[in-house]
């Protein structure tokens, strides 16, 4: 196994590789603020089976540029220009393999809107949702992130040209267009399928690659209703549905990150590979 750092535009990325030939090329593409390293162990799972990984940051977060320097990039910007320029370069760096993408979060409604190309061969969804945080069903945690997103986050952003994140328990630092969007879109009962500038539900229905759509049931935010909704809108694709509990994990807590731990390496992710070899021999 070995890996290398990359440079996508403004983009700084990492590609993994098994020492023997790949049978296929697979792109994480990231939840909001959460970094590129946070996936090492799910790329080096899946190197060990012989499937070439690429992960990277958004611009203005991690390693791709300080958000106080991208104060005006918003999700938008990473949905319709870091995901199909990290898509591209992949199937530039590895042509003739089978595509494969995971997105987690944010990554998951990119690709959910067709944003990871027409030649990907199949890809998977892990905590993407319709992200109305009326939805949320903890009172609780509904307030805090309706206080961090729409008021906290730009208030702080106003006042240090990015959001302090980390501060906040949200993750990385991000820039402050990305809160105030997010924010804007979690104010709308669908999400960013409220937003007319998205061409959201058109985008989504134009989707027809195999898409697995993993949830968990203690995502605080992708509550299984939510994932649910997201996936109806893949209405020409070939969707298949996987809900899991901790139980099923091995582990007591799952939540919006946990699928994408170490901790469910030997319970969860074999499943996920089994999927994708089968859309790869598929199309062998």
């Amino acid at each position: 196994m070995r890996n290398n750092d990359v440079t996508i535009g403004e983009i700084t990325g990492t590609v993994w590789e098994p020492d023997s030939e790949p049978a296929a090329v697979l792109v994480v593409h990231p939840a909001t603020a959460t970094p590129a390293g946070f996936y090492r162990a799910f790329a080096e799972f899946l190197v060990e089976n012989r499937i070439a990984v690429v992960t990277y940051d958004y611009r203005g977060t991690g390693r791709s540029g300080a958000p106080r320097e991208h104060p005006h990039l918003g999700m938008r910007d990473w949905i319709e220009h870091d995901v199909p320029a990290v898509t591209a370069w992949a199937r530039e760096r590895f042509p003739g393999l089978p595509q494969l993408a995971v997105g987690h979060s944010i990554g998951g409604h990119a690709l959910a809107l067709g944003h990871g190309g027409p030649e990907l061969t199949a890809f998977a969804l892990v905590a993407s949702h319709v992200a109305a945080i009326r939805a949320i069903p903890g009172r609780v945690e509904r307030m805090r992130v309706r206080l961090v997103l729409n008021l906290l986050g730009p208030a702080l952003g106003a006042v240090f040209g990015y959001v302090p994140a980390r501060r906040l328990g949200l993750g990385e630092d991000i820039p402050v267009a990305a809160v105030r969007q997010w924010g804007g879109w979690g104010r709308l009962p669908d999400y960013l399928f409220d937003d007319p500038a998205m061409r959201a539900a058109e985008r989504a229905a134009a989707v027809t690659q195999p898409v697995l759509v993993i949830g968990v049931s203690d995502d605080p935010w992708a509550t299984p209703g939510q994932v649910d909704a997201l996936a109806a809108r893949l209405t020409g694709a070939r969707v298949e549905r996987r809900a899991w509990t901790p139980a099923d994990a091995g582990v007591p807590h799952v939540g919006h990150h946990g699928f994408m731990r170490r901790t469910v390496r030997d319970t969860l992710w074999p499943d996920l590979l089994t999927w994708f070899q089968k859309r790869m021999a598929d199309v062998a």
